[in-house]
């Protein structure tokens, strides 16, 4: 079946709708609760997934005291144009895992931000691969600075994807 487009037939089966939720009541949760309360409310479903963990398929499995997993099915349109799954979708999934298990260490209504990301592509990855987790860990919680790292593996093989440390700014409350 194909569909109308500008530039030509598009294949159907080949669209994609992306559909979110609200991301507000994330962001008024997040000024009551610790960092780590807010992941696991977003980890249990009991809040919304934020609108980039819908986009690109992420899912969080697991959630500990500076410790996150993530997971994601590599689809199709993640690929590149040599068929792999592009830089750009790895590398936001280890921001991702580095990022929220930061997050697990923040008081109520603590905010952080990314300083420094630096990526290590081990293999590729394809559309229609295996499953890739994400382990996000905090390494060093200072007053100011975080230093964290994430490895994504194959979920069944357990080989090693991607590798990528961070440094990350502890912000004040909004």
């Amino acid at each position: 079946m194909t569909a109308t487009d500008p530039r030509g037939p598009v294949d159907a089966a080949r669209r994609r709708t992306v559909t979110w939720e609200d991301p507000a009541p994330i962001v008024a949760a997040a000024a009551d609760r610790t960092g780590l309360e807010l992941m696991r409310a977003i980890a249990s479903g009991a809040l919304p997934a934020p609108p980039i963990a819908r986009l690109l398929g992420f899912d969080i499995d697991r959630v500990d005291d500076g410790n996150v997993v993530f997971s994601m099915e590599p689809i199709e349109a993640h690929q590149n144009p040599l068929g792999t799954v592009h830089g750009g979708i790895v590398t936001t999934l280890l921001d991702s895992a580095m990022g929220c298990a930061v997050h697990t260490t923040l008081p109520r209504g603590g905010m952080y931000t990314t300083l420094e990301l630096k990526v290590n592509f081990l293999r590729p990855s394809f559309g229609g691969g295996e499953r890739l987790l994400a382990e996000g860990t905090v390494l060093n919680r200072g007053s100011t600075a975080v230093l964290a790292e994430a490895t994504i593996t194959g979920a069944e093989s357990g080989k090693k994807v991607a590798h990528a440390t961070s440094t990350c700014l502890i912000l004040g409350p909004r």
